[in-house]
């Protein structure tokens, strides 16, 4: 196939006991199949064919439990083998795309391109340009540009992702859905927040009919739902959503799961917005205890949740902590989404309050800077986090005296704003 779509689940009790032991046979296999080159040199091609195929089942075992570091060394392995033993191309790409996928979800995007694009090359040389299973592949290298903040090239991979669906399925059909959310997080991302909801809207219907409404896939679609309202401060809403989903994550993965992060830093914007500062506290802690101890969370992950706790110490007025805890955050991000990533903007406008509020105007001035112009590299002008480092670099035009320029920044926001509110809002408030 294209790589993989991984809707998997951490069982409890029995199955649970009866999983640990399927990966023991599996770490063991591993040892067997991992050995020396020589055995897989002497091998004929079938056998050879049937190694690569046992160690990519491995790595997508572990990369459905989050275990990424474990599915590594299988997926490099297999590549390994195809490419020395003169593998079919079917094989060869089929080991790039689950390395693509594996990379892409470990936070390493330019690893995750590389590979993507070698094994897009040899599938469309295999099958054609126009076959599904390049769908399927377009989705995952969107995804990669999608995390690097190349939204553009994100988005012109997913609308031929798409189109390529059409041509094989009605619009409608259950195939098409993942394709719609994967726009819909895009275009949410990129601040088109009302083109989203109806992308959102659409693929639900489809995946609640088809999986069912407490499917493990369900679940994430609707956190993604739940991530939208929070951006645009639809914060009952986005809550109503949370209570739905979290049950059922944990009672899938465990109540510790490293996969419920996510969930828990928007339950935590949640109750940020609510002003419940300490439920805030006690979500971005359990994360934190939770990512410490598992590697596999991703560094995108860990530093989105180190932004947060920055704020949080930056609302409490821990001005020290929010400090150190948002250099951190900074250092994860730059290592990870790049240095210009829209979640390392945030940071650095979050460091800029953080100067800002101690009076040290000529540390925050270049920070909302370099947030800005990675914002307006990324996104446009009209972006609502533009908005948010414009009313800082406002409010600090205001503290050194520069008055005018102040109201200039501060008008610019409220413009955004408005439009935000205008673009998203029903038809009938806008001709309140």
């Amino acid at each position: 196939m294209g790589g993989i779509e991984v809707h998997s689940s951490e069982p409890s009790g029995p199955t649970r006991q009866w999983k640990m032991s399927r990966v023991t046979l599996v770490s063991l296999c591993g040892l067997l199949v991992l050995g020396p080159d020589t055995s897989i040199a002497q091998a004929g091609p079938l056998e050879r064919a049937q190694s690569c195929r046992s160690l990519r089942s491995m790595g997508r075992v572990y990369i459905a439990s989050g275990g990424y570091e474990n599915a590594q060394p299988f997926l490099e392995r297999a590549l390994h083998i195809a490419q020395g033993t003169s593998a079919s191309d079917s094989e060869v790409y089929a080991c790039m795309l689950d390395l693509a996928y594996l990379y892409k979800n470990q936070g390493k995007l330019d690893e995750a391109e590389r590979m993507c694009l070698s094994g897009l090359e040899l599938q469309e040389k295999v099958y054609s340009e126009g076959h599904p299973y390049v769908a399927y592949t377009l989705r995952i290298l969107s995804e990669i540009y999608r995390g690097q903040g190349r939204y553009r090239q994100a988005q012109s991979k997913l609308e031929r992702a798409i189109g390529i669906m059409h041509r094989v399925c009605p619009e409608d059909d259950q195939q098409s859905a993942p394709f719609q959310v994967d726009m819909a997080r895009l275009l949410a991302e990129r601040g088109c927040f009302a083109d989203a909801e109806a992308h959102f809207e659409k693929a639900i219907a489809l995946i609640e009919s088809g999986y069912g409404p407490e499917h493990l896939y369900t679940t994430k679609v609707l956190a993604s739902m739940a991530t939208l309202y929070v951006e645009q401060e639809r914060y009952a809403e986005a809550e109503e959503l949370i209570l739905r989903v979290l049950p059922v994550q944990e009672r899938i993965y465990g109540p510790n799961h490293h996969f419920l992060v996510p969930v828990w830093l928007l339950r935590a914007r949640i109750e940020q917005a609510k002003g419940d500062l300490a439920h805030m506290k006690l979500l971005l802690d359990r994360s934190l205890r939770v990512v410490e101890n598992h590697p596999d969370c991703g560094r995108v992950v860990e530093g989105e949740l180190l932004s947060r706790l920055g704020q949080y110490h930056l609302l409490s007025d821990e001005y020290t902590q929010a400090e150190a805890v948002l250099a951190r955050a900074l250092n994860v991000l730059e290592n990870s989404e790049g240095s210009y990533g829209g979640r390392t903007a945030v940071a650095l406008n979050s460091l800029a309050h953080v100067y800002l509020n101690q009076g040290e105007y000529s540390k925050a001035e270049p920070l909302c800077r370099r947030a800005l112009d990675i914002l307006e590299s990324i996104f446009d002008e009209h972006h609502p986090k533009v908005a948010d480092v414009l009313e800082t670099l406002a409010q600090l035009r205001r503290e050194t005296g520069e008055v005018a320029e102040a109201a200039r920044l501060r008008q610019r926001a409220k413009d955004i704003r408005l439009r935000q509110r205008v673009d998203d809002g029903p038809v009938a408030k806008m001709t309140e």
